[in-house]
């Protein structure tokens, strides 16, 4: 568990929920039907996980449950943390238990590792692509569906803040309310008189719609679309008054030119979205079969 009780994000009750559904998925009816006819059922392994690809780690402890809830015995030695920059070659874990158990496991372990270390590592690279600029990197809601909270957690790990993560997090008008209500002021006035004590976002995609923002109570901006130049200028115009956060197809070759404009933050969807997951393995160094009899 962090210092916040979690483990990715997840309380007890979420991790033991995501754990049990995550293998649950992979079991189907059956279970492991291959390793159950194929593997003696006294057989002991032992495993080592290791990247094999320059990554930044994250799920290290999730990969964990899900040996643990197969084998309670199982032993595991933990070789690095979540937020560690690792080697091709550096070895994660090694593991020593039921063979069948861990079979069973590993397919969902490694997935959800090679998935949040993917991200992570992703992230990073934007992360330090903007380093020394004073700009903060921030995730979007762009992530696959169920897995918010570890996926915004691998952002985190990675070096991103999480914005928000669900829509009661914060008030967040876009072009599409502004088009239902007919104007900017009205969709800020609505949304000032609800009361609600969120933080109040505007998105803006020209720079005539800035100061009408504000003008009507808009307490941070979201610059959709728009190329430094005119972030610059969006920039000059605020003066400070509120952040600025600047969004919409950002790319690794784009960032630090965005962040270089003197905007306060700038989100990327890609960070979860499009990224690639890690080549991590697992492989058995060492197999023993125990006779029914010891």
């Amino acid at each position: 568990m962090s210092a916040a009780g979690t483990v990715a994000g997840l309380d007890a009750g979420e991790l033991d929920r995501f754990v049990t559904s995550v293998l649950a998925e992979d079991l189907g009816e059956g279970g492991d039907v291959t390793s159950a006819i194929t593997v003696p059922a006294h057989a002991r392994l032992k495993a080592e996980i290791a990247t094999r690809q320059p990554i930044v780690l994250a799920g290290v402890v999730l990969a964990e449950a899900f040996f643990r809830h197969a084998d309670p015995g199982v032993h595991i030695e933990r070789l690095r943390e979540d937020g560690d920059r690792l080697e091709a070659g550096t070895p994660i874990l090694r593991l020593e238990g039921a063979g069948r158990a861990m079979l069973t496991a590993e397919r969902s372990a490694l997935n959800t590792l090679q998935h949040l270390s993917g991200i992570a590592t992703l992230t990073r690279t934007y992360a330090d692509a903007i380093e020394g600029t004073g700009c903060q990197l921030l995730d979007t809601r762009k992530t696959v569906p169920g897995l918010r909270v570890v996926e915004k957690y691998a952002a985190r790990t990675g070096g991103a803040h999480n914005h928000r993560m669900r829509l009661d997090d914060g008030i967040l008008i876009k072009d599409n309310h502004v088009a239902i209500v007919g104007s900017i002021e009205e969709a800020v006035r609505s949304a000032k008189a609800a009361n609600t004590g969120l933080e109040l976002q505007v998105e803006v995609d020209r720079i005539d719609q800035i100061e009408p923002a504000l003008a009507a109570g808009a307490e941070r901006l979201l610059c959709d679309n728009m190329p430094p130049a005119v972030l610059r200028e969006a920039v000059a115009l605020v003066a400070g008054r509120v952040p600025i956060e600047a969004s919409g197809g950002v790319r690794l070759d784009t960032i630090r030119a965005i962040a270089e404009t003197g905007v306060d933050f700038v989100s990327v969807g890609r960070i979860t979205q499009s990224a690639p997951a890690a080549d991590i393995g697992l492989d058995y160094a060492m197999a023993e079969v125990v006779s029914e009899a010891c």
